[in-house]
C-alpha cells in the first residue's frame, strides 16, 4: 500500500519538539471527543500522528503515546477518564496561540485544506 500524503509529508518535514507536542496534543482532543475538526482533518491528523509518535516531544513523552494507543484500541470508563486529564494537562502547557500557528502552519504547508474558513484555535 503507498504512503499516505500527510505520512510522507510529516516523515520529510522538520518538524519540532514543539510540533510534535502539538500533534499529540491534537489526538488527545480527537480521543476526547473535543476536536471539532472535521472527520476528513481528524484523519490526516492521526496520519501525521502515526508518522512522528516516535519524534522526541517537548514536554509529552511515550506515557502519552502509550496512553493514545491503548485508548485507539478501545475506551473503557477508567481510560476515558485518563484520556480527558491529559488533554487537559497538554492543553495547559501548550498555549493557544503555539496550538494556533501548528494548525496554521499545517494550512500554510497544504496539509490541511486552505479553503475552510479560518476558525478559532479551539477547532484543533
Amino acid at each position: 500500500m503507498p504512503e499516505r500524503p500527510a505520512a510522507a509529508w510529516a516523515r520529510q518535514a522538520a518538524l519540532t519538539p514543539t510540533d510534535i507536542d502539538c500533534t499529540t496534543t491534537v489526538m488527545l482532543k480527537i480521543l476526547d471527543g473535543k476536536c471539532k475538526m472535521n472527520p476528513q482533518e481528524k484523519e490526516i491528523i492521526a496520519v501525521i500522528y502515526d508518522a512522528v509518535k516516535d519524534r522526541p516531544g517537548h514536554i509529552l513523552d511515550d506515557t502519552d503515546h502509550r496512553l493514545i494507543a491503548r485508548a485507539r484500541q478501545g475506551m473503557d470508563e477508567d481510560l476515558v477518564e485518563r484520556i480527558y486529564e491529559q488533554r487537559l494537562l497538554a492543553e495547559t502547557m501548550i498555549s493557544r496561540p503555539v496550538m494556533k500557528a501548528y494548525k496554521a502552519m499545517l494550512r500554510t504547508s497544504g496539509v490541511l485544506a486552505t479553503a475552510q474558513s479560518e476558525q478559532s484555535a479551539e477547532d484543533i
